[in-house]
């Protein structure tokens, strides 16, 4: 096999596990994982802080940031985020166009009974649920 390169979607509710299986599929970090959290996630603390008057800024680095790496050639690059909606996933779709990447999307399940660590209630949860959409076929 050639050496393809790859942008993987890793899709999921709150609390499904797309971080810890992001940064299992990195290969400690070998690969860039980009998501939205990151804007939000202090560095040196680790404290995630949500403010969603930012959250348009948050979109908009997380794009940029997998831009660069695309850019740059690397072989993988993981992109973690709900992506409940299909728009979400659209610049990516065409960032992988544009820089020659196959793209995958990979639905994560919370099989394990995690809970998010981002305070989304069950309430909101379940609203997220019930605007995502698989595409098998």
């Amino acid at each position: 096999m050639t050496n393809q390169k790859s942008i993987i979607l890793l899709r999921g509710l709150p609390g499904s596990g797309k971080t810890t299986l992001a940064k299992v599929l990195s290969d400690n970090e070998k690969y860039p994982v980009h998501s939205i959290d990151d804007y939000f996630t202090d560095k040196k603390t680790g404290e995630y802080k949500f403010i969603f008057e930012e959250n348009y800024l948050a979109y908009k680095k997380c794009e940029d940031d997998t831009r660069k790496s695309l850019a740059d050639q690397i072989e993988k690059v993981f992109v973690e985020n709900t992506f409940t909606i299909e728009w979400e996933m659209e610049p990516y779709f065409k960032l992988a166009s544009e820089f020659g990447y196959t793209i995958y999307v990979t639905t994560i399940e919370n099989r394990h009974g995690s809970k998010n660590i981002h305070g989304v209630t069950d309430e909101q949860l379940q609203k997220m649920a019930e605007k995502y959409k698989v595409k098998l076929i």
